[in-house]
């Protein structure tokens, strides 16, 4: 009996064991039963109709939740997703299927928005960090730390005693220029050299064109004849184009809702907003379909909602976004619990 009891003891100390080792599912079991319906799964319009994936997705292991979300997405050619958390896991590597495979760590937690790029057949990820004193990283898919531009450029508006720089927007031109978004402090634009030599600002705050209040996104457009920049102008609500050399060309889309990211495939664009929706424009910057419109505005761009208080395909606080090659959509919304989810277009 007692060499029976020993046995039961270990059993369930392994047990024990390999539960606190278990991924657990980002999206909650609750909202894949009643009172939901089918129509609760489904969201936009025409041809931008979506059904959300609640199976998608699941957290490191022996972690209950994704941790706190306040950053992008981003999609590598392998159709493995990059989402930035706020803990000590910092990005983290999702495999096409939603497994996840890998946190880059402490060292890449904070991160604010994660834009892809291609650099002779190889991929990157180009990081902004507005915390602490701010920072923007060149990091490699495996998370390795490629480059670092620690602290704001020498510029006047960083003269005064306590200077303030945050962050929030990195993106690299076709001939290899830094753009750096400054969108939490001085909404100006910083552009470096390849070899990461301060070059000029632009931009700034304001109503006017090419001021911004709270240049939050920054992605640089190469669909055109020529290459250029589209701020997310998150207080002024818009979208606002400017020439790889910081001048304004014009104001494509206006009355969105505090957008906070783009993400461009094709003839589409779909916009994170973070009053609780997000919407895919055509090639034309028109407004072709509305996903997750939350008619509740307690809970528009909110950090606190709770996952019992989460409905299926609807939005709190869009942050961050990535259409894939198929044009399937990855929302990260900003939560302190950590919300991300997959939305697949329907056909």
């Amino acid at each position: 009996m007692k060499y029976l009891l020993t046995l039961g003891l270990l059993a369930a100390s392994f047990t024990g064991l390999s539960h606190e080792g278990h991924s657990h599912k980002i999206n909650p079991e609750a909202l894949q039963k009643a009172p939901f319906v089918d129509a609760d799964y489904l969201t936009g319009q025409g041809k931008f109709t979506y059904k959300v994936d609640l199976n998608w997705g699941e957290t490191i292991k022996g972690k209950p939740t994704l941790g706190s979300t306040h950053g992008g997405v981003a999609i590598d050619k392998e159709g493995n997703v990059y989402v930035s958390t706020n803990g000590a896991d910092g990005i983290i590597k999702f495999c096409g299927d939603g497994h996840a495979h890998k946190a880059f760590g402490k060292e890449t937690a904070g991160s604010h928005n994660l834009a892809l790029k291609v650099e002779d057949g190889k991929e990157f990820i180009y990081a902004a960090f507005p915390g602490g004193k701010g920072k923007v990283c060149k990091i490699d898919l495996d998370g390795n730390i490629i480059w670092t531009i620690h602290g704001h450029p020498d510029h006047a508006a960083y003269k005064k005693e306590k200077p303030r720089y945050k962050p929030t927007a990195i993106d690299i031109a076709p001939d290899g220029r830094i753009y750096v978004a400054d969108g939490y402090s001085t909404s100006l634009i910083h552009l470096y050299s390849a070899d990461r030599k301060y070059i000029k600002s632009f931009g700034g705050g304001g109503n006017g064109n090419g001021k911004f209040r709270t240049s939050h996104g920054l992605t640089i457009d190469t669909r055109g004849e020529k290459p250029l920049i589209i701020v997310v102008d998150r207080e002024n609500r818009k979208l606002q184009r400017m020439t790889l050399e910081g001048e304004y060309v014009d104001t494509p889309t206006t009355d969105l809702r505090r957008p906070c990211a783009i993400s461009i495939m094709g003839d589409y664009i779909a916009v994170a907003e973070l009053s609780g929706r997000c919407v895919i424009l055509d090639k034309d910057f028109k407004v072709i379909s509305i996903l997750g419109d939350n008619p509740d505005k307690k809970q528009h761009h909110n950090y606190g909602v709770k996952t019992k208080d989460w409905k299926p395909s609807v939005f709190t606080a869009p942050h961050g976004c990535a259409l894939d090659k198929d044009l399937n959509l990855y929302v990260q919304d900003w939560n302190s619990t950590g919300r991300l989810r997959k939305f697949i277009i329907q056909k």
